[in-house]
């Protein structure tokens, strides 16, 4: 199975050998004895291990002595940061003082038997004198008011305080310190982030610079994808990981300590007494994460099990279709979905439980705080009431900041991850350094090529032997010709000329001398190259040309055109040699393209010249010219050339023909012939196949006089693309022998210039855009989905209001503190303090339960719409036509992803989300109601700061995530650059071109940096004017309540119960904003969704539509069919195919591959329907027929048999999903599949589990149980892919006479390449091009002594 060994290699880092499964300590035996999840468990730990291999000052390692200097200022400045929000304690501690003693005397002085005298309040004379002018016999008369007069007052000062100059003072402070802190959080942020822009400028110069200097091989170890992805992404992390982050957490940190500081020089009990509290918040919240990740790993479990049923489905759709189980499987995925949804749910209900339990514990601490506190100010007197204030919020802010820094020490962490590969990647020295000065450059060169006894492995898949003991020699001045089938390894040869790679064993010479010796830029300046898929840039022409050389004047340029036949062309166009060529060359046809890359590799004036297929990918009319181009370019040089098509071959001076990594044979072309060996084969299946076409190219042209004749072009330009289709199947199947492709001699469509119009339009189209043109999905719509869950949705929507209400209600209680601290009569004020701390404890408990229930409802509805997604989208899937499946944006992997991320994301537009809004609304809501029936006023004058707060938080949120937005922007044409090379880098390797790239890139870098320069900047002021809004609207409120309290006699902690309620509103307000999931992203997720439950397919699996009739006969008659499959139209892979089966009879299809031969059994099978022309069953056209219909009536076996993950048994049955199938049934197929006495000897018998994909039988076992499983259905029509063609003699034998069995009474098609399994079908078809070129029984088309007969003779394989 592939996958796993590139899961390896993924785990493999370079360098390293790999343990990634056996770890040494382990015995021997105990490897396989490893379970599964062991396995990965093993693997994964073993992967992760080292994954920070990188201290967190090294991520400094490029910093001058410039950026030390910036951020040591930054790091000073951000100290002196952390520490203003504490000393704002010790003004406000102050402030609160002033207000209490304020109201104290307005209290007294309510009393009118008192008045103030000298600044200090006492009893007005009069009354006094009164009362002791009584004489004793009066005594009786006094009450309880007239005895407090005879004790003398507490000296009280009065008069003395002037509240609005001493709010005007505060207001200074604070003004102050807001300016303070403006000006240091901009310094702070500037210098780090500028520090880290210009240490990430110079990174990213070195980790580019570096990989291009890798050796080939190494990009064949390393993703282009990933490559790309370090180079952005990756980067971007060291950058987060050294910039304004390190100086926040400085800051935050330091205002930690402060506020510690503040709590235990001010009150030390106070202060302990909190702590003592803390670890039960510390606890909470440790459980909460803990439990939140297990039940989110058990919920990534249970849906990996969904996901790899998805997969598994999504992989062999193919089956799933033709055996009719899309309705079966849907059902078994949601089976899978209901345990991720259970653990979705208690995930949901256990943070709500937390967060309750967190709100609780800290009202209690509140309470606690606050009733200890209180008794330290009335009863001891130890305190004053601001006192109070300072040592609570000061451990309350230390806790919050404290809290705040640790997601900086993530954004570190994942930056020294990140760091990791790239520093090692800086670190290595390449093992060919393409730009080293090192070795000899000989003074003449005569281009002698010889290769003694080489061995190679490509590092990539080190267990394939590509060459094996290579021993080949071409002379100067000769041309050389290697053929051989693909993955003989010819091009390999071609690029160890190159030195891309160094044998393992044995060496590679140029006139003697081993080419490792010799320097690598002036050896491959030798050597000019033209490719099969020729890469060109993304620049004019005469650029591309100038690859080649550099300061290469414009008459080498027009000489090299010329000698490459693209002189003439290149002046057609309007801009001549200045045309763009586009990205990739996607603006020029294949045969231009070639053309430009044959003049590229001649203005080097190459002594030694390669070409690899260079004109393969052609239709004739531009094959000719290019290969005349070729002929010209051919003369004096050492050539080398790979080819397929014997035009091109004939004329060598040599050749050569490689199989399996050897050279096997040498001579000329008639010495070669002679022989019957490899070269032979190559000529006669060829020259077969020309014959055939030319017939029938003649027949069309005769039949189709006059203007119908026009028709005739498309097919030459579709025969070009075929060979380009052809020759990708046969890389698929390796070692086929067939030629991939074959001139058409005669081939009246030839004298049609063929446009490559459609190529060009194709890959101008960049991939992503694709994807992203989707509109957001309104949100009604989503609701629409979870309707059911209303209920759920409107408990927990009060939950959350209730939650929304809490913050002000917590303003209400905190002033109400205050306010008790100046009431007089200690009884009252000792009651009032035991209720309010009471209703502190209430508030936390009622907290505790909205939490959860908020908590559980949104995350019930959320998990219940997501599987409901998940199973809609699962089954809209299943019911797409076969050829969507097709388009590489709809690969399984791509599938399954969307089901598993698209569908969760949609739950932020509805469950949590909607919890969130309905917060935030209620808490801004509740708080200005109060605020309004409180003080309007006051209200007033802070809601003009609201904006200003609101924005503040919001631009907090932003600047935590956006600037990496603008960053990708800026990196763009960088990146464009990187792309290119990277994706291009065999081209630029031969071309030596790595400097220019580097310096290209170099200076597309400067932008960006540029742009992080000035994002300083304004990164900075943000940072500032966020930080410093909360001390302005506390001056202006403050200085302004004070006012409201003289003049107006408000209360004073009314003040305090406005202002807090406001500001904390505001804080949530800008929160939200930016806690909400992201809501536009579910929008488009739902949007992505509902295109595909939307999508309405080609070919319905789901409807009851179509003509279905009883006495079903298969009787099957294909009618001129001409088929494109829908992600290749310009292939024509069925050319007017005619044939046809009576019931009952067996027809065969011989061909090479790409003939169309499982193309024609895929139409009857109704996964595609003809473009034109028609299929008929029993007479009856098969697109009208019921799709279920059809496909129960047909069984399929084909070459590579798709098993499900489950026993024997079930993968039987699965050949008819539309019935309970009796265990009886199952074994009297298993007997006519020669499959039974197999199972029976199998420990679990027929509930042995096959593994994935089959994967624990071999090949004829599986072969079996998919014949049983047709044979099971009982169908009238059997198809029989390849069905032997995998197997080995012995169970060939076996599984053949299961067919022979399974065919009697029944309509079969066969497609085979072993003339055994055909010769006694009662029709063979031999397919080419897409029609049968001649049909009959085994001895008729002996008789023929056409393609069949030589075929059988030659004994070549059919393929």
């Amino acid at each position: 199975m592939p996958t796993g060994s590139v899961k390896l290699q993924s785990i493999k880092k370079l360098g390293q050998e790999n343990h990634s499964y056996v770890s040494d300590d382990e015995p021997a035996g105990s490897y396989m004895t490893m379970t599964n999840a062991k396995k990965n468990e093993k693997a994964q730990r073993n992967a992760e291990k080292p994954a920070i291999r990188v201290g967190f000052f090294q991520l400094f390692r490029f910093a001058t002595w410039k950026e030390v200097l910036m951020m040591v200022v930054g790091s000073m400045c951000a100290v002196v940061h952390g520490s203003a929000q504490p000393l704002m304690l010790l003004v406000f501690g102050l402030l609160t003082d002033t207000f209490i003693e304020y109201d104290i005397e307005l209290n007294e002085l309510s009393d009118d038997r008192k008045e103030c005298v000298n600044n200090t309040i006492q009893w007005k004379k009069n009354y006094t004198a009164a009362v002791t002018t009584l004489n004793h016999s009066d005594w009786s008369l006094m009450n309880n008011s007239t005895w407090e007069m005879l004790i003398p007052l507490k000296a009280i000062p009065c008069g003395l305080l002037d509240i609005e100059y001493e709010m005007t003072q505060f207001a200074f402070y604070y003004v102050g310190i807001g300016a303070a802190v403006f000006l240091i959080g901009y310094i702070q942020i500037s210098l780090w982030v500028t520090a880290a822009a210009r240490q990430i400028q110079l990174i990213r110069k070195m980790y580019f610079s570096k990989v291009m200097r890798m050796e080939i091989g190494w990009f064949d170890c390393n993703s282009i994808g990933e490559l790309n992805t370090r180079m952005s992404d990756d980067i971007n992390k060291i950058n987060d990981a050294i910039a304004d982050q390190v100086s926040v957490f400085l800051q935050r940190f330091t205002t930690f300590v402060c506020g510690f500081c503040v709590g235990f020089v001010k009150g030390w009990k106070l202060t302990l007494v909190i702590v003592a509290a803390s670890p039960l918040i510390g606890v909470g919240a440790g459980l909460m994460a803990l439990f939140v990740a297990k039940l989110t790993g058990m919920e990534l479990q249970a849906y990996a099990k969904a996901g790899a049923v998805a997969d598994e489905v999504l992989t062999s759709i193919r089956t799933v279709a033709a055996f009719g189980g899309e309705k079966k499987e849907v059902q078994r995925y949601d089976k899978n979905l209901i345990s991720a949804q259970r653990w979705g749910i208690r995930k949901g209900l256990i943070m709500g439980f937390f967060t309750g339990y967190l709100w609780l514990i800290i009202f209690l601490c509140y309470g606690l705080a606050f009733w200890y506190g209180s008794s330290l100010v009335v009863d001891t007197e130890e305190y004053t009431a601001g006192t109070l204030l300072q040592v609570f919020f000061g451990v309350l802010i230390a806790a919050m900041n404290l809290g705040q820094a640790s997601p900086c020490l993530e954004a570190f962490a994942s930056g020294r991850g990140a760091a990791t590969i790239i520093f090692e990647t800086i670190d290595r020295e390449p093992e060919i350094d393409c730009l080293s000065e090192a070795g000899y450059k000989l003074d003449r060169v005569k281009g002698d090529i010889e290769f003694h006894n080489v061995t190679f492995y490509y590092p990539s898949r080190p267990e394939v032997k590509i060459l094996d003991q290579l021993s080949v020699a071409v002379k100067t001045g000769e041309t050389t010709a290697f053929v051989g089938p693909s993955g003989a390894g010819k091009s390999t040869a071609i690029q160890l000329i190159q030195r891309f790679y160094d044998p393992r064993e044995g060496m590679v010479t140029l006139d003697g001398h081993d080419i490792r010796g010799l320097n690598i830029q002036w050896l491959r300046s030798l050597i000019g190259i033209v490719e099969q898929e020729p890469v060109l840039f993304a620049t004019t022409i005469a650029e591309n040309i100038r690859y080649g050389r550099p300061g290469v004047s414009i008459e080498d340029i027009i000489n090299a055109a010329k000698e490459a036949n693209a002189y003439n062309f290149i002046m057609d166009l309007p801009q001549k040699f200045d045309t763009l060529v586009g990205e990739g060359g996607g603006q020029m046809s294949g045969g231009q393209k070639q053309r430009i890359a044959i003049a590229r590799a001649l203005v080097r004036n190459p002594r030694i010249l390669l070409l690899d297929m260079a004109t393969s990918a052609l239709d004739n009319e531009s094959e000719a010219v290019v290969q005349e181009a070729l002929d010209k370019a051919r003369m004096g040089r050492t050539t080398i050339s790979i080819a397929h098509r014997l035009s091109t071959i004939k004329n060598a001076d040599v050749i050569v023909g490689f199989e399996h990594g050897r050279a096997v044979e040498k001579g000329k072309h008639n010495e070669l012939l002679d022989r019957k060996g490899v070269y032979f084969t190559l000529v006669t299946l060829q020259s077969q196949g020309d014959k055939a076409l030319n017939e029938k190219a003649r027949q069309m042209a005769d039949s189709e006089e006059g203007p119908d004749r026009l028709s005739l072009s498309r097919t030459g330009s579709y025969r070009a693309s075929l060979r380009a289709s052809i020759r990708q199947r046969s890389r698929s199947q390796m070692s086929n022998m067939i030629p991939d492709s074959v001139s058409i001699a005669g081939d009246p469509s030839s004298t049609y210039p063929v446009l490559n119009a459609n190529n060009s339009r194709f890959s101008a189209i960049p991939e992503e855009e694709e994807d992203e043109l989707v509109e957001p999905a309104p949100v009604a719509r989503i609701l629409k989905y979870n309707q059911p869950e209303w209920h759920y949705m409107l408990f927990g929507s009060v939950g959350a209001a209730i939650n929304g209400g809490v913050n002000p209600v917590y303003s209400l209680l905190f002033s109400q503190i205050l306010a008790t601290f100046s009431i007089a009569d200690p009884v009252a004020q000792r009651n009032e303090i035991d209720s309010v701390c009471l209703f502190f404890v209430m508030v936390g408990v009622v907290s505790f339960f909205t939490q959860m229930l908020q908590g559980y409802a949104f995350s019930k509805s959320g998990e219940l719409l997501t599987r409901r997604l998940r199973r809609l989208g699962f089954r809209a899937m299943l019911g797409q036509e076969i050829g969507w499946f097709d388009d590489h944006r709809n690969s399984p992997g791509a599938l399954t992803t969307r089901l598993a991320t698209d569908a969760s994301q949609v739950q932020g537009a509805t469950g949590s989300q909607i919890g969130m809004i309905v917060n935030s609304l209620s808490n801004i809501g509740v708080a200005i109601i109060m605020s309004f029936y409180f003080s309007w006023k006051l209200t007033l004058l802070i809601l003009c700061f609201l904006p200003f707060i609101a924005l503040s938080g919001a631009l907090q949120a932003e600047m935590l995530t956006g600037f990496a937005k603008q960053d990708k922007k800026a990196m763009e044409a960088a990146g464009r650059i990187s792309g290119e090379a990277l994706n291009n880098i065999r081209t630029i390797a031969g071309l030596g071109k790595e400097r220019n790239f580097v310096e290209m890139y170099e200076v597309q870098l400067e932008a960006p940096y540029q742009a992080a320069l000035k994002k300083a900047n304004v990164y900075g002021a943000c940072y500032g004017f966020t930080q410093c809004v909360a001390f302005l609207t506390n001056a202006a409120s403050y200085r302004f309540g004070g006012y409201l309290v003289r003049a107006e006699g408000l209360h004073f902690s009314l003040v305090f119960r406005v202002i807090s309620a406001i500001i904390t509103s505001g804080t949530a307000l800008g929160k939200a904003s930016s806690y909400t999931p992201d809501y536009a992203k579910a929008k488009i997720s739902a949007a992505r969704f509902f295109q595909l439950l939307d999508r309405v397919p080609q070919i319905n699996v789901y409807s009851d539509k179509g003509d279905k009739w009883e006495n079903f006969q298969g009787n099957i008659e294909f009618i001129d069919c001409k088929f494109t499959y829908p992600t290749r139209p310009d292939i024509q892979v069925l050319n007017g195919l005619n044939v046809s089966v009576k019931p009952g009879q067996t027809l065969a299809f011989v061909g090479s591959s790409g003939c169309g031969k499982s193309t024609s059994v895929q139409l009857l099978e109704r996964f595609y329907d003809p473009d034109h022309g028609k299929v008929l069953i029993d007479g009856h056209e098969s697109s009208r027929v019921n799709v279920p219909f059809l496909r129960s009536k047909i069984g399929i076996v084909s070459q590579e048999p798709i098993l499900f993950d489950c026993s024997i048994v079930e993968n039987i049955k699965y050949g008819d999903n539309s019935r309970e199938i009796s265990t009886d049934e199952v074994i009297s197929a298993a007997k006519k599949a020669q499959l039974h006495d197999f199972v029976m000897s199998l420990p679990e018998k027929y509930d042995t589990n096959v593994g994935a994909q089959g994967s624990q039988l071999s090949r004829g076992q599986k072969q079996r149980i998919a014949i049983a499983r047709a044979i099971i259905r009982d169908p009238k029509i059997l198809l029989l892919d390849e069905a032997t063609s995998a197997l080995d003699t012995e169970s060939e034998k076996t599984v053949q006479e299961a067919l022979d069995k399974a065919r009697q009474g029944r309509t079969c098609i066969v497609i085979a390449h072993r003339l055994s399994t055909i010769q006694n079908s009662d029709i063979i078809a031999v397919m080419s091009r897409g029609f049968v070129i001649e049909k009959g029984t085994h001895d008729q088309l002996m008789a023929l002594k056409g393609a069949y007969y030589k075929l059988v003779t030659t004994g070549a394989p059919i393929s």
